[in-house]
C-alpha cells in the first residue's frame, strides 16, 4: 500500500528557476563575484601531495629493486604498481593528518567584516524515519535558536518522501505536536505524492517552489543535530563572505551505544579533528560537500547545481546518486567558493549501530561514488573538484586492490616448494618468478601495513591532546588509553570484513547486480542468526580457506589476523551491536551539549504523544 495523498502545510510559493545543468558545456554564474586565487591553499597542497608522491616513489623503487634480483617481469612491475597505487592514498591521508596536526597549534584569525543578515531555511529531508526522532531534533534546534535568534531569520521545513501510511500518519501527528509545543516558531511540513528522484528531487522541488523566499538553506539529514551557535556561525560566515556558495561544517558523531558505533564515534572525535583540519587547509575554496550540515546560498545553488540524469553503464539514464560531491563541483564551476570550517563546533550526526547497517549504507555510497568516474569529464570543473570525485571512487576501488594483493600474498606461499602456484621456469615461462617470502619479508610487510594504518590514529590523538583538549574530557588518562587500544583492536578486527564487503559492493555496482536488503536501521535491532550468516557467508568461506592453507603449511602464518577476522565474521558482526555505554568516551559525550539533552527530551515527549494518540 502506498501513500498518495499530498500533505501540505507550507508558506506561499516563492518560485526560483532551477534549471538542470548541461555537463557538456562550461557554465559561469554571473552573480558569482570574482575572487583572487587562494595562494595559501596552493602552498598546503604542495606540502601535502608532494610528500605523499615522494613516499610512494620510494616504496616503488624499493619493491622494484627487490623484484629485480632475478630481473623484473611485467607481472612483478604490475604488482609493484598496484602496491604503489594503494600506498599513495594511505600516504596522502597520513600527510594530511600530519599537516592538520601542525595546523591545530596555530590560531585561526577571527572573521572580520560586516555580516549581511540572511533569511535561512533549515531543510530536513525525511524518508521512512521515526518521526519523533527527526522532529525532536528539529524542535531542539528551533527552541535554542528562538532563545537567541541573532541577526538572521530562521524557518524549518520537514520535507517528507515517506510512503508507508502508518509512518505518514505518525509524521502528521508529530508535526501537530511540534506546532502546539512551539507556537511562535516558523516550522513547515510537506509530503510529496511521488518521491521522484529521491532526495535530489525532494530538495530540487523545494528550491523551485519555495527557494525564492530564502537567502540560504541549511541542509540537514534525518539524524542531524546542530547547536544554535553552530547554525548562527555558519550563517555569519556566509553573511560575511559574498563569494561563498557553500560552507560545510565538521559533523561529529553522537548518540552511539553499540561497540561498532562507539568505535566509529571515538575515531571521529579523536583522530578526525586533525584530518579535518588538514583537509580544510589544502582544499581552501575548492572544498567538498557531504550532503548535510552545510549552508548553501539558495540562488547560487538554483542557478548552478541543478542535476540532470546521466547515462549509466548499461546505456540507461539514471539519477546521480552521490549528489553532494557533484553539486559542490558545479557550484565551484560556476564561480562560487566551497569552504570547510573544521573548527566550528556544535555540528552533530549519528552513525549506523551495527556492522551490517554500516555495510548497507556503504553499498549505496559505493554505487554513487563509482558513478562519479563517468562525470570526471564534466566541462569546466575545477581540477580539485575532479580530484574529490576521483578520490571518493578510489575509496572503494582500493578494497578490491588490497583484496587482490592479499590474495597474491596468500598464493605465493611460504617458500618456493610450499606455494599454491608454480613459479617461472623454462617449462612455465608465463608465471612470475616471485621473490622468496622469507620470515623477515613477511614480518616487514605486516609491520609496514599496520604501521601505515595506525600512524594517522596515533598522530591525530597526540595532536588533539597536545593542542589543548584535556584528557579528562575523554574519561581520564587510563580510560582514554584503554579506549585508544580498544578502538585500534576493533578497527583491526573489522577491516578485513569491510574490505571484502566493499569488494563485493564494487563488483555489484560495476555489474549492475542489486542486493536485496531493506533500508538502514538506526536502532540496531538484532537480526536472526541465519540472516547474519547469509550476509557474511563469503567472508566466512574465505577465512576457512586461509585456515586450511595455514594448517597445511601453504599460507603464511603472518596472515592469521586477516584469516581470524574473516573466519569469525559472523560472531564479530553479532558483537558489533552489543551495547557498551561508558566505554570509548568522547568530549561530546563526557560533556553533552545542551541541544543534545533537549533533543532527547523532545524525542521522548513526542514519541509518548504520538503513540498515545487515539489515531494510532
Amino acid at each position: 500500500m502506498t501513500q498518495s495523498r499530498l500533505v501540505l502545510s507550507m508558506p506561499p510559493s516563492a518560485p526560483l528557476a532551477h534549471p538542470q545543468q548541461d555537463l557538456s558545456r562550461r557554465f559561469r554564474d554571473h552573480a558569482a563575484p570574482v575572487s583572487a586565487p587562494d595562494a595559501g591553499a596552493v602552498f598546503w597542497r604542495l606540502g601535502t601531495f608532494l610528500p605523499a608522491a615522494i613516499g610512494t616513489g620510494v616504496l616503488l623503487w624499493g619493491f622494484l629493486s627487490w623484484f629485480a634480483a632475478d630481473g623484473t617481469s611485467w607481472a612483478e612491475a604490475l604488482l609493484a604498481m598496484l602496491i604503489g597505487a594503494g600506498f599513495f592514498w594511505i600516504a596522502l591521508t597520513f600527510v594530511t593528518v600530519l599537516a592538520g596536526s601542525g595546523a591545530l597549534f596555530s590560531r585561526t584569525p577571527p572573521d572580520e567584516g560586516p555580516i549581511t543578515p540572511l533569511d535561512v531555511a533549515l531543510l530536513v529531508p525525511v524518508h521512512e524515519e521515526a518521526p519523533w526522532d527527526v522532529f525532536g531534533n528539529a524542535a531542539a534546534m528551533l527552541e535554542r535558536l528562538a532563545a537567541a535568534p541573532g541577526a538572521h531569520r530562521w524557518s524549518l521545513y520537514i520535507l517528507s518522501d515517506t510512503r508507508d501510511p502508518l509512518r505518514a500518519a505518525q509524521e502528521e501527528s508529530t508535526y501537530a505536536a511540534i506546532r502546539a509545543g512551539l507556537p511562535d516558531v516558523r516550522v513547515w511540513y510537506r509530503r510529496r505524492v511521488q518521491n521522484t528522484d529521491r532526495k535530489v528531487g525532494n530538495l530540487a522541488q523545494w528550491v523551485a517552489q519555495w527557494g525564492g523566499a530564502h537567502d540560504a538553506m541549511l541542509v540537514l539529514d534525518a539524524d542531524s543535530l546542530m547547536s544554535a551557535q553552530a547554525i548562527r556561525s555558519l550563517a555569519d560566515a556566509m553573511g560575511r563572505d559574498t563569494s561563498a556558495g557553500l560552507i560545510q561544517s565538521f559533523p561529529q558523531l553522537i548518540g552511539a551505544r553499540s561497540l561498532f558505533a562507539r568505535s566509529q564515534q571515538f575515531a571521529n572525535a579523536i583522530y578526525g579533528v586533525a584530518l579535518a583540519e588538514g583537509l580544510a587547509r589544502w582544499t581552501g575554496r575548492e572544498g567538498n560537500y557531504w550532503g548535510h550540515n552545510a549552508i548553501i546560498r539558495t540562488a547560487a545553488f538554483a542557478a548552478s547545481a541543478g542535476l540532470p540524469h546521466v547515462r549509466g553503464l548499461r546505456g540507461r539514464d539514471s539519477l546521480i546518486l552521490s549528489h553532494d560531491f557533484v553539486e559542490a563541483g558545479l557550484l565551484r564551476r560556476a564561480g562560487w567558493s566551497v569552504r570547510f570550517l573544521p573548527r566550528l563546533r556544535g555540528s552533530y550526526e549519528e552513525t549506523p549501530p551495527t556492522l551490517i547497517d554500516h555495510v548497507l549504507r556503504d553499498r549505496r555510497w559505493c554505487r554513487g561514488n563509482l558513478q562519479h568516474l563517468g562525470l570526471l569529464g564534466t566541462r569546466g570543473l575545477h581540477a580539485l573538484s575532479r580530484f574529490h570525485m576521483f578520490h571518493g571512487a578510489m575509496g572503494y576501488l582500493l578494497s578490491p586492490l588490497w583484496f587482490l594483493l592479499l590474495a597474491l600474498w596468500a598464493v605465493i606461499g611460504v617458500s618456493a616448494d610450499r606455494s599454491v602456484i608454480n613459479y617461472f621456469s623454462p617449462e612455465n615461462p608465463m608465471m612470475p618468478n616471485w621473490p622468496e617470502m622469507s620470515p623477515i619479508n613477511h614480518v616487514w610487510l605486516m609491520v609496514t601495513m599496520y604501521a601505515l594504518l595506525l600512524a594517522p590514529k596515533l598522530v591525530g590523538a597526540s595532536a588533539l591532546i597536545a593542542s589543548g583538549t584535556p584528557v579528562s574530557r575523554m574519561g581520564g588518562t587510563w580510560q582514554f588509553t584503554g579506549s585508544l587500544l580498544l578502538e585500534i583492536a576493533v578497527s583491526i578486527a573489522y577491516a578485513p570484513i569491510l574490505m571484502v564487503q566493499q569488494t563485493m559492493a564494487v563488483f555489484s555496482a560495476l555489474t549492475g547486480k542489486r542486493f536485496e536488503w531493506t533500508p538502514q536501521s538506526r536502532n540496531g535491532a538484532a537480526r536472526p542468526f541465519a540472516a547474519v550468516l547469509r550476509f557474511h557467508a563469503f567472508e566466512t568461506l574465505l577465512g576457512a580457506v586461509l585456515l586450511i592453507g595455514m594448517a597445511t603449511g601453504f599460507v603464511s602464518l603472518w596472515l592469521i589476523p586477516i584469516m581470524a577476522s574473516l573466519f569469525l565474521a559472523v560472531p564479530l558482526s553479532w558483537m558489533s551491536g552489543l551495547d557498551l555505554p561508558g566505554s570509548l568516551s568522547t568530549p561530546q559525550e563526557v560533556r553533552a551539549p545542551l541541544v543534545a539533552k533537549r533533543a532527547a527530551q523532545w524525542r521522548a515527549k513526542l514519541k509518548s504523544s504520538v503513540e498515545g494518540s487515539p489515531a494510532q
